[in-house]
């Protein structure tokens, strides 16, 4: 998809290839596709705001950073809930998509790729029901 995928934490590197080692690749069949960065006072975290300093963690979060370093969205969320992979994914394609069209077409909730997109321009304004219903056109 064109894109770096960074996992950021407080756990040290032996930490991370232990997970590797013994949960991740058992999972996912294989090693971790991406880079781990141990962050271990929290300083990564504490600039994006998911760094829980009296437990001494960084809650999980997911930033989409454009390439011009501008996050266009963020999930935090605390450890009893897992991420959405495919959720990441579809939002990864709809800001593929409108940086593409240099904003031209802009993607609606729950927009996947063949789906129908939006104009954005006055005529859109309290008309988008009439051009995107949820229930029809996802």
């Amino acid at each position: 998809m064109g894109v770096e995928v960074i996992s950021v934490s407080v756990d040290s590197q032996f930490v991370h290839k232990v997970w590797n080692d013994k949960e991740l690749s058992k999972m996912a069949g294989k090693d971790i596709p991406f880079h781990m960065a141990s962050d271990g006072p929290g300083n990564v975290g504490k600039v994006y705001g998911v760094y829980d300093e009296a437990a001494g963690v960084e809650l999980r979060g997911r930033f989409l950073i454009d390439p011009d370093g501008v996050i266009q969205a963020m999930e935090v969320m605390t450890p009893p809930v897992g991420r959405n992979m495919d959720e990441t994914i579809r939002q990864l394609q709809a800001f593929q998509h409108v940086r593409t069209t240099k904003g031209a077409e802009v993607c609606p909730a729950g927009w996947t790729p063949g789906k129908k997109i939006l104009k954005p321009g006055p005529a859109l304004v309290a008309n988008v029901w009439k051009e995107w219903n949820p229930h029809k056109d996802h």
